[in-house]
């Protein structure tokens, strides 16, 4: 996402208050979704500047980040040199079948023009669960933001036309939505409002979507 701002400036944005709210917000259901075990191997596909990556990290998982973009990946090399960056397409991901516990995608599939196939791609190299981060376009971020700044060439997306994305998947996801950021201003009104609705609204700008692999166990039952 160099193209739509350089490294510097977009890991800048996550240091004002309110890039650095709905960063949180948005890591805190990731998390909340994810359930990780400590140690666990997790993808970071898109992984920009590593902001993600580096609070993964800090959680406690041993993390590697993907993205197209050299810029962004010498970026966040420079920002946290102990994590492993690669430079790769999310439709075609250079690492084995179950290479890692956990894969995830936050809001980088809103530039990737198959997300299907992205999914996939992730759906294969992940062993336990996919998460997903998603710019809605149910949100009042939407209307705000839409065709501005960082979002300008982004893809806004819906639950329906997300649901079309893993139908082909095998073996069939658990599949559990969730969403934040209901009022994207960040200010004092705008927090206390998002401790006060339920993460199971569907209107929040930032839609989490996490698919879980069944076990053997309950792939033999299904059968």
């Amino acid at each position: 996402m160099a193209g739509i701002a350089g490294p510097a400036k977009y890991e800048a944005w996550y240091h004002t208050a309110r890039g650095a709210w709905i960063g949180e917000m948005e890591f805190r259901l990731l998390m909340r979704l994810l359930r990780p075990a400590p140690g666990a191997m997790l993808l970071d596909v898109g992984s920009g500047t590593g902001y993600f990556s580096r609070r993964f990290a800090g959680a406690g998982l041993r993390v590697t980040g993907l993205d197209p973009d050299s810029g962004m990946t010498d970026y966040a090399r420079s920002a946290d040199p102990t994590l492993a960056y690669v430079e790769g397409d999310a439709r075609d991901l250079p690492f084995p079948r179950h290479a890692f516990d956990y894969v995830t995608a936050i809001t980088s599939l809103c530039f990737v023009d198959d997300p299907r196939r992205a999914l996939s791609e992730m759906w294969r190299v992940g062993r336990r669960a996919v998460t997903l981060g998603l710019l809605n376009r149910d949100s009042l971020l939407f209307r705000q933001r839409q065709g501005r700044g960082c979002y300008r060439s982004a893809r806004w997306d819906t639950v329906t036309a997300a649901h079309a994305w893993w139908q082909d998947l095998h073996p069939a996801p658990r599949v559990v939505m969730r969403s934040a950021v209901f009022f994207p201003g960040g200010g004092i009104g705008a927090r206390c409002a998002e401790q006060l609705l339920p993460n199971v609204l569907p209107w929040g700008g930032f839609l989490a979507i996490a698919l879980h692999k069944p076990s053997r166990e309950e792939v033999r039952n299904e059968r």
